[in-house]
C-alpha cells in the first residue's frame, strides 16, 4: 500500500498543475481509503503535501505568464482567514465520516457547474490585464473557499478555478496557475489551524510531497497542449468520479441515519 500510494502522488500533482486543483480531493482519500490512516489525521497531512506541491507548480506556471498576483493575493487573504477560522473553531466539531461526506457534496455541485460551461463562451486566452471582478463578490467567494478547506481539508482548487474562469471570465490556463498560488495561501493557514491536534508523520509527509512535485511539474507542461474546453471537461469528470467514489465510501452514515429514524418511530 505504501507504494501504490507514493506512486498516486505524482497523480496528485499531475491534477494540480493541469487542472489547477483536486490535490486535496485526491490527497485525502488517499491517505484514508489506500494509506489506511484516521480521517481528521489525513486531513490535516494534506496540508502541507497540497500547499508545497503547489507553490511550486505556481512558480512554473508564473514562468509562462499564468499567473494572476493581484487577484491571487486578494482572494487569498480572504480565504486565509477563513480557512484558519474553520479549521480552529468549527473542524472540531465534525465527525470525519461527516467532514468526508460534506467533501463528496461539493466536489459534485462544482462537477455540475463546470460540465454546464465547459462548452460556453471563451474568453480570449491573451487577455494581459487581471479580469474585471467586483471586489465584494471575490470577498464573499474567497471566504466561502477559505470556510471549505479549514472545514474539509481541501485547497479548494475544485472551487477557485471555477471561480476565476466562470465568475471572473478568467482563461481557464490562468485560472489554474492563479488557483495554485491562492491553494498554496490557503493550505498554510488551514495547517495553522490544524496545529497541534494531530500526530504528523513529517517523514512520510515529505517523500509523498517530493513525489506530488515531479506530478505537478509534468502537469504544467501538459496544460499547454490542452485548449481550455478540454481542461473544463476533465476537471468536471474528475470531480464527478472522486466525488462518487467518497459518497460510496461513506454510505454507512446514511444507513445509520435510516436506522436511528426507524427506531424512533417505533417509541
Amino acid at each position: 500500500m505504501l507504494v501504490l500510494g507514493l506512486v498516486l502522488a505524482a497523480l496528485i500533482g499531475l491534477s494540480l498543475g493541469t487542472l489547477g486543483g483536486g490535490g486535496s480531493t485526491l490527497t485525502v482519500p488517499i491517505f484514508v481509503y489506500v494509506m489506511g490512516f484516521e480521517a481528521k489525521r489525513a486531513i490535516a497531512m494534506s496540508f502541507p503535501v497540497v500547499g508545497g506541491t503547489s507553490l511550486v507548480g505556481a512558480l512554473s506556471h508564473w514562468r509562462h505568464g499564468n499567473v494572476r498576483w493581484r487577484t491571487a493575493f486578494i482572494f487569498g487573504a480572504g480565504a486565509m482567514i477563513a480557512s484558519f477560522g474553520s479549521a480552529h473553531l468549527l473542524a472540531p466539531h465534525l465527525s470525519g465520516e461527516t467532514q468526508l461526506l460534506l467533501l463528496g457534496t461539493v466536489m459534485l455541485v462544482a462537477a455540475i457547474s463546470m460540465f454546464r460551461n465547459a462548452g460556453g463562451r471563451r474568453t480570449p486566452e491573451s487577455a494581459g490585464t487581471d479580469p474585471v471582478l467586483s471586489l465584494p463578490l471575490l470577498a464573499l467567494t474567497a471566504l466561502g473557499v477559505g470556510s471549505l478547506t479549514g472545514l474539509l481539508g481541501v485547497g479548494g482548487g475544485f472551487l477557485i478555478v471555477p471561480a476565476l474562469a466562470l465568475l471572473a471570465h478568467m482563461p481557464i490556463k490562468q485560472a489554474v496557475g492563479t488557483s495554485l498560488v491562492i491553494i498554496s495561501m490557503n493550505t498554510f493557514s488551514a495547517y495553522l489551524g490544524y496545529s497541534g491536534t494531530v500526530d504528523m508523520p513529517w517523514g512520510f509527509v515529505a517523500a509523498f510531497t517530493a513525489i506530488a512535485v515531479l506530478g505537478i511539474l509534468a502537469g504544467t507542461r501538459l496544460v499547454r497542449a490542452a485548449t481550455p474546453a478540454q481542461l473544463k471537461r476533465a476537471f468536471a469528470m474528475f470531480l464527478l468520479v472522486v466525488g462518487a467514489f467518497v459518497f460510496y465510501q461513506n454510505r454507512a452514515v446514511f444507513h445509520r441515519a435510516e436506522s436511528a429514524s426507524g427506531v424512533e418511530r417505533t417509541h
